[in-house]
């Protein structure tokens, strides 16, 4: 049985599509701090199947119903990238909390302007990278920051599979779709290389921020050949360190993301799983101090609910936010445009500079 503590935080889940059926609904009943009080979606039929399963106290087919209700403390969002924004101002106007699904939005300025709106508010805004929550990526990043002294360099790549989905078909939930439900116009996954860049660019550039710091300027180069987009990426972070990012969507191969880290005293090197099979990341970590390797093992990795203790423990508590901020997001929004600017261009951008969206850049022919 799950123990859960007397205090909860009370949540809606706003949207009963892919995410919230193989994530969010499941991770907020399952968390030890949080109660699933309702889920909200507009296509009726999909929304009685999740209730059935999940056994929310009470439904909404329309958002502001769900925004009005005074025994819901926080919305996850978990619907469509180009809604993010907008239906997040929505409830920090209504006065709720917000956990939102990874990216935060899709341009810098609509993600600046719902920074300023949290900031106004005093409300926490979590964004869904789960993988500050891997407790194989939390177990290295301690390292680095209390042992390994300054850091040199840093390499993260993230590789998505030809073969992903016979994986998640036997892992997750089976998909239940709706004609009811509210798509944004047009088809955003069409232009693959912006939805890519969006959807798996997001937990990349997170990754090296949350181990190494604010990313200052990027040079990246892109090929796209045989059905794969690759992305590669020189970074210079704020205190010096040197980097590169890998992002290949995606390959023959399994699925992996990961990271190599290199410091005064220690080295570390990881490579994540699925996080469908809610297993902590391989992580090693070596220090010069007693010329040994250390690894973490055994930890709870559940990382979909993870983030929901995470997020309700800074509400309920005042924890340290572990999560992703609403500043962590800008920036990971500023790193994705400024990669598809230097993509288009060759040349180093700045961060600071840049505006606008991931840009639309024309496939290339192989080279």
């Amino acid at each position: 049985m799950i123990a859960k503590d007397v205090e909860r935080l009370r949540i809606g889940v706003l949207g009963a599509g892919p995410i919230a059926q193989a994530a969010h609904l499941e991770a907020t009943c399952k968390a030890r701090n949080a109660d699933l009080v309702a889920i909200c979606d507009v296509a009726e039929d999909l929304l009685a199947r999740m209730a059935a399963t999940h056994g929310p106290e009470r439904t909404y087919t329309r958002y502001e119903a769900m925004l009005a209700d005074p025994d819901i403390d926080a919305v996850i969002i978990g619907v469509a990238d180009q809604y993010h924004v907008p239906l997040a101002q929505q409830a920090i106007q209504a006065g709720k909390h917000v956990l939102v699904e990874k990216p935060l939005g899709v341009s810098v300025e609509e993600c600046e302007a719902l920074r300023a709106a949290v900031h106004a508010s005093g409300l926490v805004l979590q964004v869904g990278n789960n993988r500050r929550f891997d407790p194989g990526v939390a177990f290295a990043r301690t390292f680095i920051r209390e042992q390994m002294g300054q850091m040199m360099a840093l390499k993260a790549w993230y590789y998505d599979s030809f073969y992903r989905y016979t994986m998640t078909d036997n892992l997750q939930p089976v998909p239940l779709a709706s004609v009811s439900a509210q798509r944004p116009a047009g088809n955003p996954k069409a232009d693959k290389q912006r939805y890519f860049m969006l959807t798996h660019g997001s937990h990349l550039v997170d990754t090296a921020r949350y181990l190494g710091g604010e990313i200052v300027q990027v040079q990246a180069r892109f090929t796209h050949r045989f059905g794969a987009y690759g992305w590669f990426v020189a970074v210079d972070f704020a205190d010096g360190t040197l980097g590169h990012l890998d992002l290949i969507i995606p390959v023959q191969g399994d699925f992996e993301d990961g990271f190599q880290v290199f410091g005064e005293r220690g080295s570390v090197v990881a490579r994540g799983y699925l996080p469908w099979y809610h297993k902590a990341s391989h992580v090693e970590c070596f220090s010069a101090t007693d010329r040994q390797y250390h690894r973490m093992l055994g930890e709870d990795a559940y990382t979909y609910k993870l983030q929901i203790e995470g997020f309700a423990d800074t509400i309920l508590h005042g924890a340290a936010q572990r999560g992703a901020s609403v500043d962590d997001g800008v920036a990971a929004m500023r790193a994705m445009v400024a990669i598809a600017r230097s993509a288009e261009s060759g040349q180093w951008v700045q961060l600071a500079d840049v505006s606008g969206a991931v840009s639309n850049m024309l496939e290339q022919d192989a080279r």
